[in-house]
C-alpha cells in the first residue's frame, strides 16, 4: 500500500491499474465499519472485478482502520471529514472524478461525497445501507460498549457481539472504532438526498437486518435503482457474485 498526508491525518490506499484498456471512469472503493481495504474489497475480488473490467480501482483504509491514522475523539470521525479523504485521495492522485462506491459505513461516506461533492461522483454504488442513510440513529446503539468491554465473553447483544467479534477478527484498534462509531453516525435529509442528481445504485441482501429498506432509499434519488442481493446477509452480501454482476453491468449503462 501507498499513502499519503491529509492534514494531520495518514491515509493509507491501494491504487490498481485497470487490465487491458481502460473502459470507463476510475472506482473509488470506501469499506465498511470494522474493516479496511483488503477485507472489503481484496479478498471479496471486488478489485480484480472491477480491474477486469477497465476500470482503474482506487481503495483506501478509512481513518481509524487498517493501515490508516488512528484518532480517539469522536468529534475525529464525522462523516463529512471522512468524506474529506476520500477527496484528498482523488486529489492526491490528481482524478478530477470518479465512481463512487461504498459498503455500509462506507456507502455513508460515498454519500456525503455525492452530496458535498457532486462534481467528483460519477455515479455512485451504496452497498450495505438503505433508509438508515435518512435515518438520524444510524446503527443501534451500544455497539462502542461493545468494542470497549474487556472480552467478547462480556458482550450480550447479538448486534454489538457481531461487531466485536468482526473487530477482533480484522485486528482492529478497538478504542479508534468506538470514537468511529460514536462520531460517525451523521445522515442525509430527504431533501438533500433528491439532490443528488448521479446515478445511484442501491443494493441490499435480503437477509440484511442492519441496512434499512434499499428500495425506500433508492427512490429517494433522482437516478435511483434498487439490486435486492437474494439470501444474503449484511456480511455476505459485499462479496455476493450477483452483486458484482449487477456493479458492472450500472457501471456498463452509466
Amino acid at each position: 500500500m501507498q499513502s499519503f498526508q491529509h492534514g494531520e491525518v495518514r491515509i493509507a490506499y491501494l491504487d490498481e491499474p485497470p487490465e487491458g484498456e481502460e473502459s470507463g471512469s476510475p472506482v473509488l472503493l470506501i469499506h465498511g465499519f470494522a474493516s479496511n481495504h483488503a477485507v472489503n474489497w481484496v479478498n471479496t475480488l471486488w478489485v480484480k472485478t472491477l480491474t477486469r473490467a477497465g476500470r482503474r480501482v482506487v481503495a483506501l483504509d478509512n481513518r481509524g482502520h487498517g493501515q490508516s491514522s488512528k484518532l480517539y475523539d469522536p468529534a475525529d470521525y464525522d462523516t463529512a471529514l471522512m468524506a474529506g479523504d476520500a477527496i484528498a485521495l482523488l486529489d492526491h492522485l490528481r482524478i478530477g472524478s470518479a465512481v463512487v462506491m461504498g459498503y455500509s459505513m462506507g456507502a455513508r461516506i460515498a454519500a456525503f461525497i455525492a452530496r458535498d461533492y457532486p462534481q467528483r461522483a460519477d455515479a455512485v454504488v451504496l452497498g450495505g445501507l438503505g433508509d438508515r442513510l435518512l435515518q438520524p440513529a444510524g446503527l443501534p446503539s451500544g455497539i462502542a460498549e461493545a468494542l470497549e468491554a474487556p472480552s467478547l465473553a462480556d458482550v450480550r447483544a447479538s448486534t454489538g457481539r457481531m461487531f466485536r467479534a468482526f473487530a477482533e477478527q480484522t485486528g482492529s484498534d478497538l478504542k479508534a472504532l468506538a470514537a468511529c462509531i460514536r462520531g460517525s453516525r451523521q445522515h442525509l435529509t430527504e431533501s438533500e438526498a433528491a439532490t443528488i442528481a448521479c446515478p445511484v445504485l442501491v443494493a441490499v441482501g435480503t437477509m440484511d437486518l442492519i441496512s434499512g429498506n434499499g428500495a425506500i432509499l433508492a427512490d429517494h434519488f433522482p437516478r435511483g435503482e434498487f439490486f435486492e442481493i437474494p439470501k444474503r446477509d449484511h456480511n455476505q452480501a459485499v462479496g455476493d457474485r450477483l452483486h458484482w454482476q449487477a456493479v458492472v453491468e450500472f457501471l456498463a449503462r452509466n
